[in-house]
């Protein structure tokens, strides 16, 4: 099988499919003056469908995500971004945990992994 990379760098890519499989890098807000947990949420659902559908997927087909948080305490404003997006048809298993992030303008990264499909 071919190892497919999306948006390659030196370090690292933004997503690689295997087979059937798309594994996002962890994804943070590209615009983070001025924007809250619910906005950078907002902008990074966006950039996980780009990416998923340069991969051949989409939100339905997102089998686990992981939602890091700079602050747990922001955890409802995440969840307002998160469940107005998620397909409640097929939501993904999911897991949110508190973690310092590459830079204090981060509030929140999320990871996902999905099966190609659309």
């Amino acid at each position: 099988m071919t190892i497919e990379r999306t948006e390659p760098g030196k370090r690292m890519s933004q997503a690689v499919a295997y087979g059937d499989t798309v594994y996002l890098a962890g994804q943070v807000a590209a615009d983070t003056v001025g924007t809250g947990v619910t906005a950078q949420t907002q902008q990074i659902l966006g950039q996980i469908d780009r990416l998923l559908h340069t991969t051949g997927s989409d939100k339905e087909h997102i089998l686990s995500a992981t939602v890091y948080l700079a602050d747990i305490a922001t955890f409802a404003e995440m969840n307002a971004a998160w469940d107005a997006w998620v397909s409640t048809e097929n939501p993904p298993a999911r897991a949110t945990v508190e973690a310092r992030l590459a830079g204090p303008e981060y509030l929140v990264e999320i990871v996902v992994v999905a099966a190609k499909g659309r």
